[in-house]
């Protein structure tokens, strides 16, 4: 069951803001985000937590991978032989 709470739009500048209260953004899991993704969706303001990217968290993987000297090639320069002599 969910329960409607009203709360206030304050004016903040030109626009308008509100509060959302801990045990609500809890409960939306969002109460340790540091930003929201905001969509409007059939006349309703969404919040979620962003997306995260596919590749977070990449470069400092690569990066410790190379300081212990982890990151040789695997198959080599080149995956044919007769690639060598190829100008690219």
């Amino acid at each position: 069951m969910q329960h409607v709470i009203h709360i206030t739009l304050r004016a903040v500048g030109n626009s308008k803001g509100i509060v959302l209260s801990k045990p609500i953004l809890a409960q939306a899991g969002l109460a340790d985000a540091g930003s929201v993704e905001m969509t409007v969706e059939n006349g309703a303001i969404i919040l979620r937590r962003p997306a995260a990217s596919v590749r977070v968290g990449w470069a400092q993987a690569a990066e410790r991978i190379a300081l212990h000297g982890k990151d040789t090639l695997v198959m080599g320069e080149f995956g044919n032989e007769d690639d060598a002599g190829l100008t690219w």
